[in-house]
């Protein structure tokens, strides 16, 4: 007999015991119980999967398990905060106990990771579709934001851009030699949570890249009222990512691709020796509004470009 829903909450998402001192009450009830530490505010993210839309039909459930999760705990990073506790909704076409399994193991594993407790959610029957509501905690009145970035700055990102973009392209055809690293990074982003917590009191504004550089950052010199210049031979691009781009011509991926999850930042040059992580400056905020690309010494206005619903 097929599992029905509460039963299938039990065996595959009800965890053995609790991580975060900030949970009171988890799974069982109608509602789940926080604390909030004193002197702290609480982050709270959405973040939706549709098939065919965000992922393959025949993506490995174990690594869309551990994306989901990865993809709003990005969320919580790029604004400071600490991963407390996940809320899981289900909207499953059958109840695959294989299915079940596996996603259920790549989801845990990166909870168990970060000490992230599950703590309720949702489960119907339907197209499949997998929505993550996630809490975090962030000192009160610390939290990094996309307004803070000022004239000066340094544009930085905490790692290499356009992975996520190739393991895309490898997936709807095209071939490269070695394309693990690629398609691992399209499939098991990793969150930059350490980084994140790392930015708090030193950089003006963060981001993470989701929708692709050109286009997150645009976000921030939107809502920060000022504009920037990025250098392209600056950018950290993989040698399967020069490699593509030279074999395409396509030297705009890197740009617009999503997926790759790293926090793009802006921070004060004063403020740059504080840091003990790892990144890499690309550009400079800059007083005329606008997004602009020095390209081999010659500039260009960038378009901010990503991927975006409805568009």
């Amino acid at each position: 007999m097929s599992l029905t829903e509460f039963p299938l909450i039990q065996r595959f998402f009800t965890q053995p015991q609790t991580r975060n001192a900030s949970t009171r009450l988890g799974v069982g009830d109608d509602c789940a119980l926080l604390s909030i530490p004193a002197g702290h505010e609480l982050a709270v993210t959405t973040d939706t999967m549709v098939e065919n839309v965000h992922f393959f039909a025949d993506t490995d459930p174990e690594q869309l398990g551990h994306k989901l999760l990865a993809v709003n705990l990005s969320d919580l990073a790029s604004m400071g905060a600490k991963p407390v506790a996940v809320l899981l909704a289900l909207t499953l076409p059958k109840v695959d106990e294989q299915w079940l399994t596996s996603f259920a193991k790549g989801f845990l594993a990166l909870a168990e990771q970060y000490n992230v407790d599950l703590i309720g959610g949702d489960t119907t029957s339907g197209p499949l579709t997998l929505t993550v509501q996630a809490l975090g905690v962030v000192p009160q009145g610390q939290a990094l934001r996309r307004s803070g970035a000022k004239a000066g700055d340094y544009i930085c990102l905490t790692g290499a851009i356009g992975d996520a973009g190739l393991g895309l392209k490898i997936n709807q055809g095209y071939s490269c030699p070695n394309p693990e690293s690629a398609l691992k990074q399209f499939n098991q982003p990793e969150p930059q949570i350490a980084a994140g917590l790392e930015l708090l009191g030193c950089a003006n504004a963060c981001i993470d890249i989701s929708d692709g550089l050109s286009s997150d950052l645009g976000h921030i010199l939107e809502q920060s009222q000022v504009g920037a210049c990025i250098y392209w031979q600056a950018l950290p691009l993989s040698d399967a990512v020069k490699a593509y781009i030279e074999d395409t011509g396509d030297w705009q991926m890197p740009l617009v691709s999503g997926d790759d999850y790293q926090l793009c930042f802006t921070i004060s040059p004063d403020h740059v020796d504080q840091l003990t992580i790892d990144c890499i400056k690309i550009g400079v905020i800059e007083a005329e509004p606008g997004l602009r690309l020095n390209k081999s010494g010659i500039i260009t206005s960038l378009q901010a470009k990503g991927f975006e619903h409805f568009s």
